[in-house]
């Protein structure tokens, strides 16, 4: 069942509160570490009950206890910014880009993203539209150490150019790309994005089995995502350490 309107705020501004004790604050002053991009698929094969597994999944996740320590407990802020994708022209910015210094930032996207109603329905996949639109919205983002694409998705592109021909044509220079292959809707959509989605350094997939699984797998890519590691002196997100 999702959190939806009044009740879902209040849900969060509980679980804030909950947390309020022990979260500190990033400097904000401190340089950028990660520019992060979530992208989720609103394609004809989601449908109602799957996207608000996947709406409330990510909001639950950026008040999930170890998510915000990633967040806050690392060297620098990180700046998030969060779309819907589906066919060729559907992209909607879901959350613009935010540097996220407190809990409170954090509480900010999670009520932005449960109060967002669906931009688009029976559109197909188009994966490649999806990545180009990150690409380019990365010059909006703050000046940041890295830069990760996040793509959440149950097929495979059915829509336009594929996903190679974006890494061809469009600027993605030391950006890595992740994936959250949702099994139930394709065959063998791990080893598509495995073969075909991510790309960069250090990329991975994590699996959901299905829409139902999407929340913890959600939280556990974006924990991996955050965790960072010191080697010399350099702050490198999980996933992006040097061969």
């Amino acid at each position: 069942m999702g959190l939806d309107g009044q009740y879902g705020s209040l849900v969060i501004r509980a679980a804030a509160l909950g947390l309020s004790l022990w979260a500190a604050p990033v400097a904000a002053d401190e340089p950028c570490r990660l520019a992060l991009q979530l992208g989720f698929d609103i394609s004809a094969s989601v449908d109602a009950a799957e996207y608000r597994q996947q709406r409330d999944g990510i909001a639950a996740a950026l008040l999930a206890p170890e998510i915000i320590s990633a967040f806050l407990d690392g060297p620098g802020p990180v700046a998030v910014s969060i779309f819907e994708w589906s066919g060729r022209f559907q992209q909607h910015v879901v959350v613009d880009w935010t540097l996220v210094t407190s809990q409170g930032d954090l509480v900010a996207m999670a009520e932005r993203v449960m109060a967002q109603q669906r931009a688009s329905v029976d559109f197909p996949t188009a994966i490649g539209y999806a990545l180009g639109f990150a690409a380019q919205r990365f010059a909006a983002a703050p000046d940041c150490l890295f830069r990760t694409v996040d793509i959440s998705g149950d097929g495979a592109n059915n829509d336009g150019f594929p996903p190679g021909a974006a890494y061809a044509h469009f600027d993605f220079a030391g950006v890595t790309v992740n994936g959250l292959a949702i099994g139930g809707a394709s065959i063998n959509i791990l080893d598509y994005f495995r073969q075909q989605v991510i790309h960069g350094p250090g990329a991975f997939v994590e699996y959901a089995t299905s829409h139902d699984d999407f929340a913890a797998a959600f939280r556990r890519k974006l924990e991996r995502e955050l965790r960072v590691m010191i080697l010399g002196g350099l702050a490198l997100p999980t996933g992006q350490l040097p061969l």
